[in-house]
């Protein structure tokens, strides 16, 4: 073991939380100023709204617009400490864990990781697709487009220019359904605009996926109205379509095909974050953690795990939860109430998900909901999409801006935030290694 975090002794329980996402946060939150030390740690200092990369990613959003600084958050608050910092293994015998900046003990300990993306083992695909899980990414792949589209205008060969402008999205959820309509939007008005040298047909958007359907926790029929909304925003959609490699410049499929492109991101699958020292009994398929209708690992009775990374089987979700934001925060308010309810000796309360419906938008008035009872599709829903990320935001600044910059986006059908923002080398041959 390294040397030890520095937090103060405070004679109270330690409730450690490693995760400043949904869950992490939902738990920090409400636990915060009860008779518990909390301990928060993430890898970043702050918290991210992954639902709107995609916007950050095709330049409609400004990275601080879904970010908050979660030392902001708890600004004030009495024993509650962060550390910017990495979980690497537990020790869960000693109560002990250790990060890349060091060791820290605990009383309880909730792990709130979240999930990392998958590639199924695909070497060539790990190594040469663009992911979709952090604003680093995000930024990454902003700037990746809008770079594309510079060095098109300067290319003189036509394979050339066709590989620049070919965008390969691999994965038919939200994220990938999302992310291709507002790249299909881009086409449609940032082409004509900024690039008026280049012929907007020429850029071409595949949306490759699986399965027989899209979105695949939504009903059939949503999925077969996302599925036009891209067809008539002129996205190629390709059902029942596995990807097997990729080496940079050739995409591969399992049955065969292939397609010249400079540009593939990876929306397809998760895995979650695995950490070091737990026994292999107590993870599943996709290294989520078998918990008990507490949050409990069974075997670990002071380790809760919340969020992407738990899998609780219940009477309604034989197969584990979904692994969405609603879950995530879900758990964590119920973990909160259960943690003061052990703190006054009281019974604790089982999980019970309460599904609020799912949501996905493909462009501009064009969004499908399917909300407890109901179903709808086109403007309306896309509101309800609108209204329901604009209050899960954290922060009125944030919100704000996204508003704004929503309304002055669907007024003028333009944005002012296509600036490319690439890293650069320092003295000492330093790199940044991410945004």
């Amino acid at each position: 073991m390294g040397k030890k975090i520095h937090i103060p002794d405070s004679g109270k329980k330690r409730l450690v939380i490693v995760g400043g996402g949904f869950g992490g946060l939902k738990l920090a939150r409400k636990i915060t100023g009860s008779e518990y030390q909390v301990v928060l740690l993430d890898r970043h200092n702050y918290h991210q709204f992954q639902p709107l990369l995609y916007q950050v990613s095709t330049a409609g959003l400004e990275p601080s617009s879904i970010s908050f600084p979660l030392r902001k958050i708890f600004q004030h608050k009495t024993n509650f400490h962060f550390r910017m910092a990495s979980l690497l293994t537990i020790d869960p015998h000693r109560k002990i864990i250790e990060t890349d900046i060091g060791t820290l003990n605990y009383d309880y300990l909730v792990l709130a990781l979240g999930v990392d993306t998958n590639y199924f083992g695909m070497e060539s695909v790990q190594n040469n697709t663009i992911p979709m899980k952090t604003v680093s990414e995000a930024i990454y792949l902003r700037n990746k487009v809008l770079l594309n589209f510079e060095k098109a205008l300067n290319e003189s060969k036509t394979e050339e220019v066709d590989a620049m402008l070919n965008f390969v999205i691999v994965g038919g959820g939200p994220t990938g359904v999302e992310l291709a309509g507002a790249l299909a939007e881009m086409k449609k008005y940032v082409i004509p605009k900024d690039y008026p040298d280049i012929d907007p047909n020429r850029m071409q958007i595949h949306l490759f996926e699986a399965m027989p359907g899209l979105l695949a926790g939504m009903s059939d029929k949503s999925s077969s109205i996302a599925n036009k909304y891209l067809e008539k925003l002129g996205v190629n959609v390709r059902l029942n379509t596995m990807v097997n490699a990729y080496d940079g410049k050739i995409l591969k499929t399992k049955n065969g095909e292939s397609i010249r492109t400079d540009t593939v991101i990876w929306a397809a699958g998760v895995a979650g974050l695995k950490p070091g020292g737990l026994p292999d009994e107590v993870f599943t398929k996709g290294n989520r953690i078998k918990t008990d209708r507490f949050n409990h690992i069974p075997d670990f009775p002071e380790i809760f795990v919340i969020g992407d990374l738990s899998y609780m089987e219940t009477e309604k979700y034989p197969k584990g939860h979904p692994q969405v934001a609603q879950v995530a925060i879900q758990h964590g308010k119920n973990l909160a109430e259960n943690f003061k309810r052990m703190i006054k000796g009281e019974e604790l309360k089982p999980f019970e998900y309460k599904d609020k419906g799912s949501l996905a938008t493909v462009g501009r008035k064009l969004a499908v909901a399917e909300l407890p009872g109901i179903r709808i599709k086109g403007f309306i829903a896309w509101i309800i999409w609108l209204f329901v990320h604009l209050m899960q935001l954290v922060g009125i600044r944030n919100r704000f801006f996204v508003f704004i910059n929503w309304w002055w986006n669907y007024v003028l059908y333009d944005q002012s935030l296509r600036v490319l923002i690439r890293p650069k080398l320092f003295r000492y041959q330093e790199k940044i290694a991410e945004y």
